[in-house]
């Protein structure tokens, strides 16, 4: 299939990205998964190989790639483990923050360290009391000479626990009307005294993902680390927030195809009742469906990411893409999962990681539920 954004330029950056991970990620992913995160040296080498963060401006490290290189970026980590989704996060959804709001100062001081790999970063919306209804974060910022006092907690938070910079949403005016004018966005060091990293949380899935807690009791945050207005940090999430439910369908739908190939390749080998299950009409039937249904996908999302790479405004599109993709992971999880039979349950086959870990795409970066009131709302309803 034709990818009318993926040019020469592309496909040998994925060669190369792709000889990368085969050596410095896959063999490793059993222990990362064991020690429930992505060692920093894995990230400082990505880095040294310009496979972190592209897209920055080259004073700053970058080399100005466009979005195809993130497209690209994301897949292949995808295609060795869904853990290591941390990445893409790091260059894809939390480093544009600060290249779209950040002060010169603020860019000079972070950005050549999220290319290098010397700083890795994490975004904290997320408390243990809110999720989807962001407006009513409960973690508050108020001024205090130079610095702003930071108080509050944030949760499931991706980088969480190896991370040195996280862009914190907080609560600058508690009293304003209506409250989502009074969130801002604060870049909060992890040496920052008051801030505590809390537990790495057990998850069902994305066992190499590092999720944790963060802990802010008095944090003194200094007021040059405002990114961008006081106040605007609910409209800055917004804007932000579509390239990142764009992101986590180009990784579900990474995973769809995965998944299709490695069970279309399990029934072939695969053999009861004297032949290959492949040729037993259920078989047949069940991945003749999904393959149509990643092919409709693969369609539509490659469209939205061209519409993007331009400019338009496709949040209506993409929370159409984030909602029905990340479910059509989950279903083809558990059609493929039920093909393998039980070795689909044994955690050494790829399908069985692929069950647990897609799971939360559903969930994370705006439930589906949350997509669908979106549509709704621009459809007029």
């Amino acid at each position: 299939m034709t990818r009318p954004y993926l040019k020469q330029e592309h496909e040998i950056y994925r060669e190369a990205l792709r000889k990368f991970l085969d050596k410095n990620a896959r063999p490793y992913i059993d222990e990362w998964e064991k020690n429930k995160e992505v060692p920093r040296e894995f990230w400082k080498k990505m880095g040294a190989e310009g496979f972190l963060c592209p897209q920055v401006d080259e004073k700053y490290g970058g080399v100005n790639a466009d979005f195809g290189f993130a497209v690209v970026t994301a897949e292949e980590l995808d295609r060795v483990n869904v853990g290591l989704v941390g990445v893409s996060l790091h260059n894809d959804i939390v480093i544009p923050y600060i290249e779209s709001y950040g002060t010169e100062e603020q860019k000079e001081r972070w950005l050549p360290g999220a290319v290098s790999g010397d700083l890795i970063s994490a975004v904290a919306m997320t408390e243990p009391n809110t999720g989807s209804d962001l407006a009513n974060i409960q973690t508050t910022a108020v001024k205090d000479g130079d610095y702003y006092i930071v108080n509050g907690e944030k949760t499931f938070i991706t980088n969480g626990h190896i991370a040195d910079i996280y862009i914190v949403a907080v609560k600058t005016d508690p009293n304003a009307k209506p409250a989502h004018r009074g969130i801002s966005l604060l870049v909060i060091e992890a040496d920052t005294p008051g801030f505590t990293k809390g537990k790495k949380l057990k998850k069902v899935g994305q066992h190499a993902s590092d999720t944790a807690e963060l802990i802010f009791q008095d944090a003194r945050v200094p007021k040059e680390n405002l990114l961008g207005e006081e106040g605007k940090g609910f409209y800055y999430l917004m804007e932000k927030l579509q390239q990142e439910r764009l992101m986590v369908t180009i990784q579900s739908l990474t995973s769809s195809e995965v998944m299709l190939e490695e069970t279309i390749h399990y029934v072939k080998e695969r053999k009861a009742f004297g032949q290959p299950i492949s040729k037993f009409q259920n078989t047949q039937f069940k991945l003749a469906e999904m393959y149509t249904e990643v092919t409709i996908a693969r369609t539509f999302v490659d469209d939205l990411i061209v519409k993007h790479m331009e400019g338009k405004d496709v949040v209506t599109q993409v929370s159409m893409a984030k909602w029905w993709v990340t479910d059509l992971a989950k279903k083809v999880a558990t059609e493929c999962m039920q093909l393998h039979g039980g070795y689909g349950y044994m955690e050494e086959y790829e399908i069985a990681r692929r069950f647990r870990d897609v799971a939360v795409s559903s969930i994370y970066a705006g439930s589906n539920e949350i997509m669908k009131v979106i549509i709704a709302k621009n459809m007029g309803l």
